[in-house]
């Protein structure tokens, strides 16, 4: 057994996932996936109300189980052999606090208050904030402190999330002292941090969400964020100025967390960043290889040498960050706020009456409506992937906008809605989810154009995430409308060891993030190559879907360059 191991931890939606990895090679010793109770019960969300919430000790409960299966699932001994750990979370997924960095939500008082709890990357509650702050960026008189963000807020990130639970709740204002990104939080309590000026905050989770840049001292100026709302008088200087980028220690793990997880204390832990830029680095990303990573949603990431970068600022993306990726280098991030997602709401839709009418069907026990449900569940995408790869395309006579939970990139509308256009009687559900995967690779084509008319040039593209390594069908589609050949990430982890990567780094196995990469990286299992034939075809139906979706933003709001 190697002597020089690493744990990585990857913050999913749904989940946690842990990674115990060799860093001779970066092969997997062991992994486990523990899913969060609360949030997996619907807990504290209201999904009609755009309204996603979770509980802190969902995260916190499911780390410990998360850790200490993998630790038994390794050989004998393998504790004593861990160097390192890092962690990735979702983002911007931040969260109120009292004075010692504790998310409220672990105080009685507020513990079943949704307002208290993290708020999810996809909690849209904020969009009026979110055009609040775009308003005052470009209106108030001093810096546009958008400029890095892409030039447009969105309500999915921190400061939005924050001014929106500032208005909504009181006693949540009057008792949080400050606030936390998940990624900050996590390597906190792991390492035992209770005076949150000792806190190491994520660059990444700071210059992509909230607007955090070194040419601004910091975060945005108190003038400016007090003329936003004077609710945040004083907020900045609670906050931080520093940020680190995830090769460096966050602190060490606590007597306290040693003992939970089944580990030595002592164990470097990394400063924090988000899912998607660590699974960028674990899936092998390099200088302008777009790196999408596809699960619920999309994160699209790519890096660049900063001198070749220079002062361009790229329009309507969700950041450009010194160090977010690699550090050393400058990281740009995109996305789709669906993806996944899309397909999950058509799969709800057609279950609807197994899940409304099947239990008022006499005949049946419990257990046969349940094994009904459940081997419907599983057959659903199987089936519409496979009758729907049957159509060419085109055939379908369908345009669908993938916009359902608004859109991200290029420049972020949460405002957007999506849309189906030409049914028929004969549209069937296998026509119409052809149609709906084909709109979200229109999405990323929409993503890739942004890039490339901004002069930042695309090399190559990789995809990892649930979709990319459990969907041929939906990879094959997006491969033909992007006319790319598209490398899928050989470790089905590869968030996780995008972690262990940098674990590796804190734990000074390795000198710095790319020499990990090199030594640990798994390559890639399959790739999908476009087909001359489709990607014509593809080409006249990505028209219809700008022309749609210009229609849709007519109606909806300003229309923003598609």
């Amino acid at each position: 057994m190697a002597d020089n191991n690493v744990i990585g931890v990857d913050f999913g939606t749904d989940s946690v996932r842990v990674l115990i990895a060799d860093t001779a090679a970066g092969e997997e010793i062991s992994a486990a996936v523990k899913y969060f109770s609360r949030w997996s019960a619907g807990r504290y969300c209201d999904p009609a109300a755009n309204r996603f919430r979770q509980h802190p000790l969902d995260h916190i409960e499911a780390l410990e189980a998360a850790v200490r299966e993998a630790l038994r699932a390794a050989p004998a001994g393998t504790a004593a052999t861990i160097r390192g750990i890092a962690v990735d979370t979702t983002g911007s997924t931040p969260g109120p606090v009292d004075r010692q960095g504790l998310p409220l939500g672990l105080h009685e008082e507020f513990s079943d208050n949704p307002n208290a709890l993290f708020v999810l990357w996809k909690d849209h509650t904020a969009v009026e904030e979110a055009g609040q702050i775009n308003h005052a960026a470009k209106t108030w008189g001093g810096t546009d402190f958008t400029m890095y963000e892409g030039g447009v807020y969105s309500s999915e990130w921190f400061w939005a999330k924050m001014l929106h639970i500032l208005r909504q709740d009181k006693a949540v204002r009057e008792a949080a002292w400050s606030w936390m990104e998940n990624c900050d939080w996590i390597p906190a309590l792991l390492c035992g941090i209770r005076d949150l000026r000792q806190v190491k905050r994520s660059r990444c989770a700071a210059g992509h969400k909230a607007m955090w840049h070194a040419s601004f001292a910091g975060l945005p100026s108190e003038e400016f964020l007090t003329h936003l709302d004077p609710l945040l008088k004083g907020l900045r200087g609670r906050l931080y100025t520093e940020t680190h980028t995830s090769d460096l220690q966050a602190g060490q793990l606590c007597v306290e967390w040693a003992g939970r997880l089944g580990l030595p204390a002592g164990i470097p832990v990394g400063v924090g960043a988000f899912d998607a830029h660590m699974g960028a680095v674990g899936a092998g990303i390099q200088p302008y290889i777009l790196t999408k990573v596809i699960g619920t949603s999309t994160c699209d990431i790519l890096v660049a040498p900063l001198e070749e970068m220079g002062d361009k600022l790229v329009r309507g993306i969700c950041g450009q960050v010194d160090g977010s990726v690699i550090p050393g280098m400058l990281g740009m991030e995109a996305g789709q706020s669906a993806f996944g997602d899309v397909y999950a709401w058509f799969r709800d839709l057609l279950r609807w009456p197994v899940e409304n009418l099947l239990p008022r069907i006499g005949g049946l026990s419990d257990t046969e409506r349940e094994r009904i449900r459940r081997e419907i569940r599983a057959l659903i995408y199987p089936e519409l992937a496979a009758q729907a790869a049957q159509l060419e395309a085109g055939d379908t006579g369908i345009i669908a906008l993938d916009w359902l939970n608004g859109r991200r990139t290029p420049d972020a509308n949460q405002l957007l809605r999506g849309a189906i256009t030409g049914l028929n009687l004969g549209s069937s559900a296998p026509r119409i989810f052809k149609a709906l995967v084909e709109a979200t690779a229109f999405g990323s084509r929409l993503i890739v154009e942004r890039f490339e008319q901004e002069g930042v040039p695309i090399r190559g593209v990789i995809a990892l995430g649930g979709v990319a390594t459990q969907s041929p069908f939906a990879m094959q589609i997006v491969a033909d409308v992007l006319n790319r050949r598209i490398g899928i990430a050989a470790s089905e982890q590869a968030c996780a060891l995008g972690a262990a990567m940098f674990a590796a780094v804190v734990g000074g196995i390795y000198s710095n993030v790319s020499l990990a990469q090199e030594k640990m990286g798994a390559g890639f299992s399959t790739e999908y190559l476009p087909s001359a034939g489709r990607t014509a075809k593809y080409s006249e139906l990505y028209q219809s879907y700008r022309r749609l979706g210009q229609f849709v933003e007519s109606e909806t709001g300003s229309v923003k360059g598609l």
